[in-house]
């Protein structure tokens, strides 16, 4: 019986459409590339399973760890992909498979991968084994080296519309009002939407960035303390997570280092991912407030009319720019706190 691999999965239905068409004869290497939270990682490793046949008990073992043919290849400590780690992946890449047809190396955090260490894949990438094939999930084709980055199939995903996420968590069970508010959090995210489903503090979470722009002023004092609000009102949102990571120490007795940094990796990304979608949402008031003064429509159909003339139209799009660009120093590791409260002060200045 034919299954089908991405059950349940929202969004990218191009993507997946072109996936299911790569099971029969895959190509060497993908390169699957797209924003954090997107659901990639989940689409690979389903896609792993898929390659490697035995229906539905191939696809339960590929997502758990039991496949002896699927490699799923983890940063060693906290910050990188090894060159030793990789050339430990090219010995076994010239192995035959012992189960399935094929043997499946995943790198589902390959952004980590180090220049030294992508390049001692490129050969293997060059002349590649018939019998292997490698799935490197990145954020951007960029965080590897173009020569090997060349010689994968890239697989873009793109971010899913609110309405989509919305309607994917409705038929997986979740109430229309909650679908709705986690939809507007994840801003096109359905694995953070899938995170966020059953928690309740969905609406502060919003909530909080909403009233930001009522809220500033040029004190750093308040920017500080506007910074701990938004932190503060994350943290909840990152429970479902732990509880996760607790259930999978104690059903795989699973307390290695190796695991415990994959456990602290995966909770910073979901923190920064939840941070960067907060900004998005204060950018959007921010476009809001310009339109709505500008005779467009606004997104945010909860703001008051007070709301909406905070500033002028050209103040809210200097602050929407700014608010973009603290965007960009969370990306480049810059501390959240520090980030937050900077950008409130600058927020204040009229």
């Amino acid at each position: 019986m034919v299954i089908n691999p991405f059950v349940d999965v929202i969004g990218n239905v191009a993507v997946l459409d072109l996936l299911r068409g790569e099971i029969a004869t895959p190509a060497q290497a993908y390169l699957f590339v797209g924003p954090s939270q997107i659901g990639k990682a989940t689409i690979a490793r389903r896609f792993a399973g898929a390659l490697l046949g035995a229906g539905e008990e191939g696809l339960r073992r590929a997502l758990g760890p039991g496949h002896p043919d699927l490699n799923a290849v983890e940063p060693s400590g906290r910050t990188s992909i090894t060159v030793d780690q990789v050339r430990s992946v090219v010995l076994q890449a010239s192995l035959a498979p012992l189960e399935a047809d094929r043997k499946i190396f995943l790198f589902e955090e390959g952004s980590l991968m180090n220049d030294e260490a992508a390049n001692a894949l490129l050969k293997t990438l060059e002349e590649p084994t018939p019998t292997t094939v490698f799935v490197i999930v990145v954020d951007s084709e960029d965080d590897l080296p173009s020569t090997v980055a060349s010689r994968c199939r890239s697989v873009v995903f793109g971010r899913v519309a609110d309405e989509d996420v919305a309607a994917g968590l409705k038929a997986l069970g979740i109430d229309e009002v909650q679908a709705d508010r986690v939809a507007g959090i994840a801003g096109g995210r359905p694995g953070m939407a899938i995170a966020l489903a059953t928690q309740p503090e969905v609406s502060g979470f919003r909530q909080a960035w909403l009233d930001i722009p009522g809220e500033v002023t040029e004190h750093p004092g308040v920017g500080f303390r506007l910074a701990e609000k938004v932190i503060v009102a994350t943290d909840p949102l990152l429970q479902t997570i732990r509880e996760r990571h607790a259930a999978d120490r104690d059903n795989w007795d699973d307390t290695s280092k190796v695991a415990k940094d994959r456990q602290e990796r995966e909770l910073k990304r979901a923190a920064t991912t939840l941070h960067i979608s907060g900004l998005e949402m204060l950018a959007g008031v921010y476009r809001d407030i310009a339109a709505a003064q500008l005779g467009a429509g606004v997104r945010n159909s909860d703001l008051t009319p007070t709301a909406l003339m905070r500033v002028s139209p050209r103040v809210a799009m200097r602050n929407a720019e700014r608010v973009l660009d603290t965007i960009e120093h969370l990306r480049a590791n810059q501390r959240p706190g520090t980030a937050f409260a900077n950008l409130f002060c600058a927020l204040g200045v009229r």
